[in-house]
C-alpha cells in the first residue's frame, strides 16, 4: 500500500530539481532513473532540441497481467518561474509550502510523487496491474509544446488519466478549452509631438480605441477573452507610429473562439482603416477543446476508484489546458485529476499532504483496474 512518507520524500526529491520549461534535463535524468528501477522500458524522444531545450518527452511501458488495454497515466516535468532554488517546508497544519520566494513546483511535482509512489508500492506488493504506459513531458507550461510535438504512433491506451489539475481529490476535468493566441500589430504614422502632431498617426491611441471596443473577462460561461500585454512609442515627443497588443480567447466550443477572434479582427479593421493606419495580426492555436462523455469507460473507472478509496468523484468541466488536449487530437480519451496543488503558479503555492496521499491512492487503484465490459 501506499507509503506516506515516502511519498512525501519523493515530493521533495522532485521539488529539489529545477526544472523550468525546456530545462529538464535533470529531472528527466531522475526520473529515468526510477523507472529503470521499477522495470519499465523507457524511451526520450527529441522534443527538446525542436525548441531548444535539453531534454525530450518521457515514454515508459510495462506489461500487467491484468486482462484488457494499456492504460496511460502523464505528468509534466517543468515548473514555471520563479522555480529555481525551492525550499519546500512541512507545516503543523498538514502542509507543504515554500518559502515564500519561490512557486512550491506541486504542479506538477504532485503528479508525478503520486504516479511514482503509485508504481513504487505495486512493485514492492508484486499486486497485478494493467498494461502501463506513462508519459511525462516537456514545456507543458509554454502552452502544451512537449506533447504537441511527440510521436503518438508509440501510444497504445485509448484510455488516458493526466494528473494536473487544482482542486480537492476526487475532482477531474471532463472537458477543457480551445485557447487562440493573437498578437496585433498597428502601424502609423510618426511626427514630432510639438511641431507637427497633427501630421502623424498615433498608434497608440487607435489601439486604445480598438481595446474599449472589445469586450473583456467572462464572455460566458465557457467563454473569456483578455488583452495582457500593450507596447508602442519611441519617445514622448514623438507621435508613435507603431504599437503592439496581445491577448488570448478561450472557450470550451473551439468555432466560437474561432468567431469571436474573427469578431476582433473585425473591429481591428475598422478603427485602423478609419485613422489611416494599417495593422497585421498573427493568431495561433495554443490547444483545442475536447469534451468526454460521462458514460465513457474512462469515467467510469475513475469514479469506481474514488469510491473504492471512499472519496467523491466530481466531474467539472475546466477553461484551462493540458497535454490532455493534445492527447485528444490523437485519439485518446482522458481526462485530468486534480492532484494535490493549490494557487499554482504564484510564491502561495501549497500541497496538502492528505490529498497527495489520497491522489496516490487513486492512481494505485486505476492502476489495477478492470475494465467492464
Amino acid at each position: 500500500m501506499i507509503n506516506k512518507i515516502r511519498l512525501i520524500e519523493e515530493f521533495l526529491r522532485l521539488s529539489a530539481i529545477d526544472a523550468h520549461s525546456f530545462q529538464e534535463r535533470k529531472k528527466a535524468d531522475y526520473i529515468i532513473e526510477r523507472l529503470n528501477e521499477l522495470c519499465f522500458k523507457v524511451e526520450e524522444d527529441q522534443a527538446g532540441s525542436i525548441y531548444g531545450g535539453n531534454a525530450g518527452n518521457l515514454y515508459a511501458y510495462k506489461k500487467g497481467e491484468i486482462e484488457g488495454p494499456p492504460i496511460l497515466f502523464s505528468a509534466h516535468l517543468d515548473t514555471v518561474a520563479p522555480g529555481e532554488g525551492i525550499k519546500v517546508m512541512q507545516t503543523q497544519e498538514g502542509m507543504l509550502v515554500s518559502d515564500g520566494t519561490t512557486i512550491l513546483g506541486a504542479d506538477d511535482n504532485s503528479g508525478l510523487s503520486a504516479i511514482l509512489e503509485a508504481l513504487q508500492s505495486i512493485h514492492e506488493s508484486q499486486e497485478k496491474h494493467r498494461d502501463l504506459e506513462l508519459l511525462f513531458t516537456i514545456g507543458e507550461e509554454a502552452y502544451l509544446k512537449g506533447s504537441q510535438v511527440f510521436d503518438y504512433s508509440n501510444i497504445r491506451a485509448k484510455q488516458a488519466y493526466v494528473l494536473d489539475l487544482s482542486g480537492k481529490v476526487g475532482t477531474a476535468a471532463i472537458a477543457a478549452p480551445s485557447v487562440l493566441s493573437f498578437t496585433v500589430s498597428v502601424t502609423g504614422k510618426a511626427s514630432h509631438a510639438g511641431f507637427a502632431p497633427e501630421e502623424g498617426i498615433h498608434a497608440i491611441e487607435i489601439v486604445a480605441d480598438i481595446i474599449s471596443k472589445i469586450q473583456q473577462g467572462r464572455l460566458d460561461e465557457e467563454t473569456t477573452l483578455n488583452i495582457g500585454f500593450i507596447e508602442g512609442g519611441t519617445g514622448t515627443n514623438i507621435v508613435p507610429a507603431s504599437c503592439v497588443f496581445k491577448g488570448e480567447v478561450r472557450s470550451l466550443n473551439h468555432e466560437k473562439a474561432e468567431k469571436l477572434l474573427e469578431q476582433v479582427e473585425k473591429k481591428i479593421k475598422t478603427e485602423t482603416q478609419r485613422k489611416g493606419a494599417s495593422y497585421k495580426m498573427e493568431t495561433s492555436v495554443g490547444c483545442k477543446a475536447y469534451r468526454v462523455d460521462e458514460k465513457s469507460e474512462v469515467i467510469q473507472s475513475f469514479e469506481r476508484a474514488c469510491r473504492k478509496v471512499e472519496i467523491s468523484p466530481n466531474m467539472m468541466t475546466t477553461l484551462g489546458g493540458s497535454d490532455n488536449n493534445n492527447f485528444a487530437q490523437h485519439g485518446i480519451e482522458g481526462i485530468v485529476l486534480a492532484c494535490a496543488m493549490e494557487q499554482v503558479h504564484s510564491c502561495q503555492e501549497y500541497a496538502e499532504i492528505a490529498e497527495l496521499e489520497k491522489i496516490t491512492q487513486i492512481t494505485y487503484e486505476l492502476m489495477k483496474s478492470v475494465t467492464v465490459k
